[in-house]
């Protein structure tokens, strides 16, 4: 039961990714040539939405739909890793012409050259998995 309603709320978010033309590798050059407002206006009002939420969540102490407490631990602060990894995920997303989340929902909407990019980001993840002890965090 859990999965399937990760399962719906994946595929509604993938709507709306499309939708709103998020996925859209047009949309995401338009952003980083500074030509369009669209790009920036969703990622902004995501940011505002989830700093809101995060925020309220801390402070009400409220439970999860399966009736778990949810504890969101504070983040280290440290300013390398994070210009660092920035960076990264920057040069990745501008490359490939999509963050991980529409990377799916480009796949599902029969953009198969994205498929290349999607094996690309798991082979990441997988060397990052296995060289995250010696990395400096």
């Amino acid at each position: 039961m859990k999965n399937f309603i990760y399962i719906i709320l994946g595929t509604f978010l993938g709507i709306v990714l499309y939708k709103s033309e998020a996925a859209s590798w047009f949309r995401i050059y338009e952003m980083f040539q500074f030509d369009s407002f669209h790009m920036y206006g969703i990622i902004g009002s995501a940011l505002v939405l989830g700093v809101v939420l995060v925020f309220w969540i801390k402070k009400s102490k409220i439970k999860s739909f399966f009736g778990e407490s949810i504890h969101i631990e504070n983040k280290e602060k440290s300013f390398a890793r994070y210009i660092l990894g920035g960076t990264l995920f920057g040069l990745g997303w501008a490359l490939a012409g999509a963050c991980p989340g529409p990377i799916y929902v480009l796949a599902g909407a029969g953009h198969w050259p994205i498929v290349i990019v999607l094996f690309g980001a798991i082979f990441g993840a997988l060397v990052y998995g296995i060289l995250r002890e010696k990395l400096p965090h």
